[in-house]
């Protein structure tokens, strides 16, 4: 089960692997929905990002919290990017809270002591972009919230600014900050509604997208299983 809380920011690259690999899913766009469905029956739930913040008094992001809540504590594979990332934080009992600064467009994270030991992250480390000039590689990042990592769970990962971009709780769960779903179309799109600069972000984009879409199919075939055949570029 994917959850949208917004229209807007779509499963992207998620769902393309979803159809590549023969896996059934539904989409459900919570901002839409005058009555929200009854949804623990799924395996697996996705919590994608929005611009709302979960502190924000939106029913429905009371919803996704007792489906994460629920999810998490049966054991169930709960991926939560971004506003879902954050989602997952509150509900494990810690703080989210507006960051020092904005991390927007393409940055740099690194694993943690605890990243380095989980095979679904070492599996994004092996296939990303790495950084020439110190350890990381690449992501792209559209947040200016962040959280505290929860005291039940593991963080795995941090950036310069955030220290606190992934972390895992129990065997299945994952809270990514970054946006490891987007496709080229996405970033575009969303860079230019914010008014970024678009040509160096274009430029960057091309250089960087093949490689990261092959990471984030890398980390889909362990979190999801299956294995289809990789495909560059935009779909």
């Amino acid at each position: 089960m994917i959850l949208k809380n917004i229209t807007s920011e779509g499963p992207g690259t998620i769902e393309e692997y979803l159809n590549l690999a023969g896996i059934s899913y539904r989409i459900h766009d919570l901002t839409g929905m005058k009555r929200l469905p009854d949804l623990t029956a799924f395996d697996t739930l996705v919590m994608l990002g929005g611009p709302m913040s979960v502190n924000d008094d939106l029913p429905y992001l009371r919803y996704e919290e007792m489906l994460a809540r629920g999810f998490m504590m049966a054991g169930k594979k709960v991926l939560g990017i971004c506003l879902g990332a954050q989602i997952m934080a509150k509900v494990l009992g810690a703080s989210v809270y507006a960051g020092s600064d904005s991390e927007v467009g393409w940055g740099n994270i690194s694993l943690c002591d605890e990243g380095l030991c989980d095979p679904l992250m070492l599996t994004l480390e092996a296939n990303a972009t790495r950084n020439s000039s110190s350890c990381g590689f690449k992501v792209f990042q559209w947040h200016g919230e962040t959280f505290d990592i929860p005291d039940v769970a593991q963080r795995l990962a941090s950036s310069a600014f955030y220290p606190n971009q992934a972390f895992r709780f129990g065997l299945n769960s994952y809270a990514f900050q970054f946006h490891v779903e987007v496709t080229e179309k996405m970033i575009i799109e969303w860079m230019t509604e914010a008014g970024q600069d678009i040509d160096k972000l274009k430029t960057e984009t091309k250089l960087l997208y093949d490689q990261y879409k092959k990471m984030a199919f890398a980390f889909y075939g362990q979190f999801f299983g299956g294995q289809p055949t990789f495909t560059g570029g935009e779909k």
